[in-house]
């Protein structure tokens, strides 16, 4: 078996997430971690938090590979004060490194929605639904097609079955008995595309952390598609397995072994509803 550095993992990583498709606001790439350091064994997760990396360094990985970027907004320090120091240190002490694939995996072909349309039943083609201006088979969100009409509430039923359980289930917008056939998906934060789902002839559009005024604004015109709202957490969750298929067929190709593994811990941030405490949470409300 061959083995490899951290540099030549890094380097496939950005051959197929090129960090150049990042947003500028966004902080993608090597986080901490020595580039000649050895690496046999790669985590992905959501979120690089306290509990994933525990995980990562109890299976004995070398690398984690999130999807949300430890330090967005920068820092002058990475003192164990905080929690993101402690991920930084507990990693180093643990001969760890991190890497993230934010915007330019989001946008990437195949990418983040292109995983989110497979796990909630689109097998037609797909295209982007914001398609990147350098490269129109690059861009934001996926549209395609179920093989076969349902009414929306069978469609909702069919993607939380599809998506990882979260505490709070995805919520519904629209006519439960409406036929849906062609279905618009973003994963992550998607309010600011819908009126690019509406454009796109989407029968639903299927995202994460829709806001009450952008939502309720859309649902009054008589053209938009359904919503289904889901955690933030469970539409870039599919994504990772795809991301580490993708990662260990490019090192075979090069004869190189690298063994990867997807967290299932649930890192949304909401850990429980009023309903899961106490059934009754809700009597007498109305």
């Amino acid at each position: 078996m061959i083995s490899c550095t951290l540099a030549e993992v890094v380097a496939e990583m950005e051959a197929m997430y090129d960090p150049a498709w990042a947003e500028p606001w966004d902080a993608v790439g090597l986080v901490c971690g020595d580039p000649d350091q050895p690496v046999r064994k790669v985590l992905f997760a959501v979120d690089p938090v306290a509990v994933v990396v525990d995980e990562a360094l109890d299976w004995g990985a070398d690398l984690v590979v999130t999807h949300h970027p430890l330090y967005l907004r920068g820092t002058t320090s990475v003192a164990a004060t905080t929690f993101k120091g402690r991920v930084v240190h507990r990693l180093i002490r643990g001969g760890g490194a991190l890497h993230t694939a934010h915007t330019n995996a989001d946008v990437a072909d195949p990418g983040v929605s292109d995983a989110l349309a497979r796990a909630v039943g689109l097998t037609s083609e797909l295209r982007p639904l914001q398609p990147s201006a350098d490269d129109p088979r690059r861009g934001l969100g996926r549209v395609g097609r179920l093989p076969a009409p349902v009414p929306l509430r069978e469609f909702a039923l069919r993607a939380a079955a599809g998506l990882p359980r979260t505490a709070g289930p995805p919520r519904v917008a629209g006519d439960l008995e409406r036929m849906v056939r062609t279905v618009a998906v973003c994963g992550g934060s998607g309010d600011s595309l819908l009126g690019t789902a509406r454009a796109a002839g989407a029968d639903v559009f299927l995202t994460a952390d829709l806001r009450h005024h952008p939502a309720s604004e859309h649902m009054e015109a008589a053209d938009g598609p359904a919503l289904i709202d889901a955690a933030h957490w469970a539409t870039e969750w599919p994504w990772l397995a795809d991301a580490a298929r993708r990662l260990t067929s490019a090192m075979e190709n090069k004869g190189i072994t690298v063994e990867a593994r997807v967290s299932d811990t649930v890192t949304d941030a909401w850990t429980a509803t009023t309903t899961d405490l106490d059934p009754r949470a809700f009597e007498g409300w109305g």
